[in-house]
């Protein structure tokens, strides 16, 4: 009873369709002449409108709501209003993520992400490794002479993000990052390409990470060579 006096009171601010629609809704609970008293409509209103057919765009608006659901049903509630609208635009039907999500929020969708575990190492590949030369000698005696670098993931409404970072071995400090929807190699050059770029070190620089096959493709190697720094990996523990 309480969630009604609840809808009710939202239903008062709205216009006749709307609070129609919430008589129809509740007429076996309330009688029809009470509700029509509340809400400041006539009943003969009410009988017009529920005789009225329905407009072509609540037609679409249904149609296109049975969609929605049916497509984050089928994804084990799990897709959010990005993914939803991509699926929708592959079967043709072209909505803006706005109206996704107001269809989303009328049926009470709402994306939940499957908090599995993520692998982010692989360490069994056939790149060639660099020398450890930091030795686990973990502390430095200037900024901007170690940088190690590490990946891992963040679950989020719309799916998986990966996020890798650069940190100054020195100080702790994050100097760069870069998030993608994708584990490669691209997503550590990016960040330590933006760490090189903000922090501007000399010649020596050396960048230390596992053995991921991340961290010992030929990008990274490129970025590195390009940047006067040495690349070296921890052995795989």
């Amino acid at each position: 009873m309480e969630e009604r006096d609840k809808k009710g009171s939202c239903v008062l601010c709205q216009g006749k369709p709307v609070k129609y629609a919430f008589i129809k809704e509740n007429r076996q609970a309330f009688s029809i002449g009470g509700m029509c008293a509340v809400l400041g409509v006539s009943r003969s209103g009410y009988y017009e409108w529920l005789d009225r057919p329905e407009s072509a765009r609540c037609q679409e608006e249904k149609r296109l709501g049975e969609k929605v659901m049916e497509i984050h049903t089928g994804s084990r509630e799990t897709y959010g209003t990005r993914r939803i609208q991509k699926v929708l635009a592959e079967q043709g039907e072209a909505l803006s993520r706005a109206r996704t999500r107001r269809l989303m929020k009328q049926r009470g969708l709402e994306s939940k992400s499957r908090r599995k575990f993520k692998a982010t190492t692989n360490s069994n590949h056939n790149r060639p490794v660099a020398p450890n030369l930091l030795a686990r000698e973990f502390e430095v005696a200037k900024p901007n002479t170690v940088y190690v670098g590490d990946i891992t993931y963040i679950a989020t409404t719309e799916g998986w993000l990966y996020l890798a970072i650069w940190i100054d071995l020195y100080s702790r400090a994050v100097v760069g990052w870069a998030m993608s929807e994708r584990i490669n190699a691209q997503l550590v050059t990016d960040a330590l390409i933006m760490s090189i770029w903000r922090r501007r070190p000399g010649s020596g620089l050396m960048a230390h990470s596992d053995q991921d096959s991340q961290y010992a493709s030929a990008s990274i190697s490129g970025a590195s060579q390009g940047s006067r720094l040495h690349l070296q990996h921890e052995p795989s523990g």
